[in-house]
């Protein structure tokens, strides 16, 4: 079974650009493909601000893998790509994120989706409206543009580049 997916990428360490590309190019493939890729968007940390901009964005990608096997597929592209753990929201070379499978509701102790601060953050917004701006939060039970309107801290989302050409990662 397929489901769409929108995965959330983000990288304040080393090369920025380039992790979150070999992060896509890692997802593409291996019962997933990439369908779209938002712009890439300069943002401000979150939670410990003594630390680097990140560059964020978005990818909606059709999947067969379930939430736990592409959770755990996730997790080791962020070995590969040299995710070291330190801190809760501190620096990361990538940090990679389910922030929506389908329309599924998941509240397990270590995966939870919607993602559950999608709603409250500007640098997951604004990418993801700009691929699915009609798409309704299953929880909330409003469209990703009307969240994007109802959150604050935007002025912390700086768009940095258009959309990397999907064609490599096919």
């Amino acid at each position: 079974m397929q489901e769409v997916v929108y995965l959330g990428l983000g990288s304040n360490l080393g090369n920025k650009i380039e992790n979150c590309l070999r992060a896509l190019k890692e997802v593409s493939g291996r019962q997933n493909h990439i369908q779209a890729v938002s712009s890439l968007y300069k943002t401000e940390p979150v939670g410990f601000r003594e630390q680097d901009w990140f560059i964020n964005c978005v990818a909606e990608v059709i999947t067969y893998l379930s939430p736990r096997a592409l959770l755990q597929f996730l997790q080791e592209i962020e070995e590969l790509v040299g995710r070291r753990k330190t801190f809760r929201w501190g620096p990361r070379v990538i940090d990679l994120d389910i922030l929506l499978y389908g329309t599924e509701v998941i509240k397990e102790v270590d995966l939870i989706i919607p993602h559950p601060y999608l709603h409250k953050r500007a640098f997951v917004l604004v990418p993801l409206a700009e691929l699915a701006p009609e798409f309704v939060h299953p929880i909330l039970k409003k469209t990703i543009r009307e969240l994007l309107e109802g959150v604050e801290g935007e002025e912390g989302v700086e768009l940095y580049a258009p959309p990397p050409d999907i064609g490599e990662f096919l």
